[in-house]
């Protein structure tokens, strides 16, 4: 009896095999699903050993989560060339802007995740299961998109608690997954935070996933991604009635690097 389900096990995964190298879709979808499989699991366990060390929702749990992620690269054959780190190394708090491109952008944030760094995310994320408890534990800041009043508020009390406690934001200025190997227009909520805070805005670019990942062609392959941290950008003396040209500032810089770094003229 174990020898045939030994014998059935084998064959199964010998069609697999066949099938994800003769089907792209085949490929994507079995991938894909493993990866949302394992940021379930990943997640549920990363939240039993949060609540062990740090006993609630803190900044601290970062740590542990980001521990966690950076080993996904190796589930999935992801290479990283950082450059700019130092950039992070700003006195005080700060707004980190990067662009936002797939679901794998989670294996890229904790790359680089600097210490006493929170997120803001949309807040159907809560409602992910373990994803969404290992979110909330880690100190992610959500936001009501759906209600532009909701929104302003809650970023206003981040500005406070920014310069109180002395933590990063994490903002993702196109508000959406975006992976056309270009960004989206800049939404200015990331912008009037850093202004109302005064404090400086980070720039993070990563090169376009599209030779590797794209869910239009069903690619998913391994492959290497390029970030570099830009200098900070200062915010002081600026008033709401510079943040449009903040805004335009950000995304030619972060648009110029991302065509550089994606290889694109």
């Amino acid at each position: 009896m174990e020898m045939g389900w030994l014998l059935w096990g084998t064959a199964v995964l010998l069609l697999l095999h066949v099938l994800m190298e003769l089907s792209p879709t085949v490929n994507f979808t079995l991938r894909i699903g493993f990866y949302c499989v394992l940021c379930l699991l990943a997640s549920a366990l990363a939240a039993v050993a949060c609540l062990l060390v740090n006993g609630g929702r803190t900044v601290k749990n970062m740590r542990i989560i980001k521990a966690v992620v950076k080993t996904f690269k190796y589930f999935f054959g992801v290479r990283f060339e950082v450059k700019g780190l130092e950039n992070f190394k700003v006195e005080g708090p700060a707004v980190i802007l990067s662009n936002h491109q797939s679901v794998l952008d989670m294996m890229g944030l904790m790359e680089v995740l600097p210490d006493n760094c929170v997120q803001v995310g949309k807040k159907e994320l809560m409602y992910m299961g373990s994803v969404g408890l290992i979110m909330y534990l880690g100190g992610v800041i959500f936001i009501n998109r759906k209600s532009t009043s909701s929104a302003k508020m809650v970023m206003s009390e981040v500005a406070k608690t920014m310069v109180a406690e002395n933590v990063k934001v994490w903002v993702y200025p196109e508000g959406t997954r975006n992976c056309t190997g270009d960004l989206l227009p800049f939404k200015k909520g990331a912008f009037h935070l850093a202004v109302q805070a005064q404090v400086p805005v980070i720039p993070v670019v990563y090169s376009s996933f599209t030779s590797f990942y794209n869910p239009k062609t069903k690619l998913f392959t391994s492959g290497k991604i390029k970030v570099e941290v830009l200098p900070p950008i200062e915010t002081k003396g600026l008033t709401s009635d510079d943040v449009t040209e903040l805004s335009d500032r950000c995304f030619s810089t972060m648009r110029e690097t991302l065509f550089r770094l994606s290889g694109h003229p």
